[in-house]
């Protein structure tokens, strides 16, 4: 798979260098699948840069900012409308066109972004570049489907749907323009939203074992956490199959399913 995802988009004719997008719900293995992908590339004596939507999170500030402006629920990282989207647009530009680069990175346990000084440079062209991302290429729902909420967090803390008409509307206008910088999607597509949070919580574990000390969210913080991202989670589980060119089925253990192995 990952020889495929590496060849498939190598032999892009595109007159830049290429972006293989990682498109798939918490948990599912993106960033594992794009560092494997840039892995395979080093070894053939490739430079392949990394970035993912979650590098390009809105500092704190300006989510604070949101949710005194618009709704209290946009102080939460995640949902359309809290990426710095400027930024997204200029890194991936500069990178499709070869140019040196500094690499925007968000701290996720601090829960800000990370002070320019200390992001990766990315110094020499690329021959291509891996981007990932829990929501990457999907659309905006119709409004109509926003009237009921999908979970409790909607219900009890977005009654009016303000929040979620907000992040649909954003997401409608604004992300297209990011989708268009990817040449090939990839989705790694889970047996269903129910099996996210368990896979959160997994990825939360493992980013408190890399650093010893820190504080991360609890058991329930999670729970809540992933709560933000359902609606547009199952909206790119009715849509992603059939936008994006290549769909990597995978089952509860996060395996990819046989027939979405290479024939």
């Amino acid at each position: 798979m990952v020889a495929e995802a590496l060849d498939a988009t190598l032999a892009l004719r595109v007159g830049h260098v290429p972006v293989l997008g990682i498109s798939g719900l918490q948990g599912t293995g993106k960033s594992t699948l794009a560092a494997q992908v840039a892995a395979s590339a080093a070894a053939r004596g490739l430079r392949a840069a990394t970035v993912s939507i979650d590098d390009f999170y809105l500092p704190r500030s300006e989510r604070q900012a949101l949710a005194r402006d618009v709704h209290p629920l946009l102080a939460t990282r995640g949902p359309p409308g809290t990426h710095d989207l400027a930024l997204a647009l200029r890194t991936l530009d500069a990178l499709r066109a070869g140019e040196a680069i500094a690499l925007p990175r968000f701290d996720k346990l601090a829960d800000e972004r990370l002070p320019q000084a200390q992001w990766p440079r990315s110094d020499a062209r690329a021959d291509l570049v891996v981007f990932e991302g829990w929501f990457l290429g999907t659309p905006a729902e119709d409004e109509a489907a926003l009237d009921e909420p999908v979970n409790v967090l909607e219900r009890d803390e977005d009654s009016g749907g303000e929040w979620r008409r907000w992040c649909n509307r954003t997401l409608a206008r604004d992300y297209p323009a990011l989708w268009a910088r990817i040449d090939t999607l990839w989705f790694l597509q889970p047996p269903g939203f129910e099996v996210v949070p368990q896979w959160r919580w997994q990825q939360e574990q493992g980013l408190r074992q890399a650093s010893p000390g820190r504080t991360g969210m609890n058991r329930a913080q999670v729970e809540r956490f992933v709560q933000f991202y359902e609606r547009i989670s199952r909206q790119a589980l009715r849509t992603l199959p059939a936008i994006a060119g290549r769909v990597i089925a995978l089952d509860a253990r996060r395996q990819p399913l046989p027939a979405a192995l290479p024939r």
